[in-house]
Formats: structure tokens, sequence, C-alpha cells
């Protein structure tokens, strides 16, 4: 099995070091990009706009937004593009660093569970697209356009939330098995 080659490679080391430059692009494009967009004031926020699922929802959030505001967050949808990889690395890194630290079946499920946040990943891509077609083709765009943004973004969070939630347990048994020794 492929994963399987996951349980010794990559080493302990890179898997911290990739999670932190992980965690490092997530915190960057956070406080330079997505705060100060959050800080804009508009009524509508992005998650707003990424669960509008439908047409008429979207063009009343643009409406709200302006041409500025649809600007704004048109460059926050591409910063979004790099802040995949820094939410997709860290988890994965994360999820298998602690996992190699137990024994049994949850080691096998924990390198099913490290990939994710890479699944979410892809979503997100997709998502993406579909935020960017919308915001660039206004009002133009197909009424599938905001329904396809909406599951996928809900699809995505739910493989992010899954992978999280994992990670928490892999880290409490984890630390358990530590302080038993």
């Amino acid at each position: 099995m492929i994963l399987e080659k996951l349980k010794k490679t990559p080493s302990d080391l890179i898997l911290l070091i990739i999670a932190a430059i992980g965690i490092i692009i997530l915190l960057v494009i956070n406080m330079l990009v997505f705060q100060p967009l959050a800080e804009l004031a508009y009524f509508y926020g992005i998650l707003d706009f990424e669960f509008a699922w439908t047409k008429d929802q979207i063009l009343i959030i643009f409406t709200n937004w302006g041409s500025e505001g649809i600007a704004f967050q048109t460059t926050g949808v591409y910063w979004d593009f790099l802040y995949i990889v820094g939410y997709t690395v860290p988890l994965f890194a994360l999820i298998l660093l602690f996992t190699r630290k137990l024994s049994g079946k949850i080691v096998d499920v924990g390198l099913y569970m490290s990939l994710t946040p890479f699944v979410a990943g892809i979503f997100d891509l997709i998502e993406n697209i579909n935020l960017l077609i919308m915001l660039n083709d206004t009002p133009n765009f197909d009424a599938l356009v905001p329904l396809t943004a909406s599951i996928t973004a809900f699809i995505k969070f739910s493989f992010l939330l899954v992978g999280a939630i994992f990670f928490l347990v892999v880290l409490v048994l984890a630390l358990i098995k530590r302080f038993k020794k």
C-alpha cells in the first residue's frame, strides 16, 4: 500500500518544518490579506459569499459590496490559492506526526485521515474557481456556479473538520501514551 510509506517518510523533522512553514503562510496571509478584508465593514463577508447558494443571493451580496468590494474580494480569492497550502500542509503533517506516535489500527486510520486536508484543498480549488467566475463575470454567470461554490465549500469545511477532529484525537492519545511511560 502506498500509504504505508507515510509511516516512515518524510521524517518527523521534515514534517515539523513543513508544518511550521505552512502555519507561517497561514498567519501571514491572515494578517496581511484576510484580516484587512474582514475589517472593510461590509454587511456580507466571504463566508456569506461562499455559502450564498443562489445567483439572486450573490447579486444581493455584490450590490452590497459594490465594484470596490468586489475588487477587494477578488484579490482575497486569489490569495486563497496560496492559503490552501497554509492549511493543507500543516494539518497533513501534524496528523501524520502524531499518528506515528501511536500503534494499532488507529495508525492505519491516521494514514488515510492525513489525506483529508488535501481532499479539502481540492474542493477549495474548485470553490475558488467558481467564486472567481462570479466575481469576474457579474452578472452573467450561470446559476449553477454559486450552487457549485457552496457545495464545494461545504465539502471542504467538512473534510477540514473531520481532519481537525482526528488530529485532536491523535494528539490526546499521543500525549496520554507519552505520560503513561
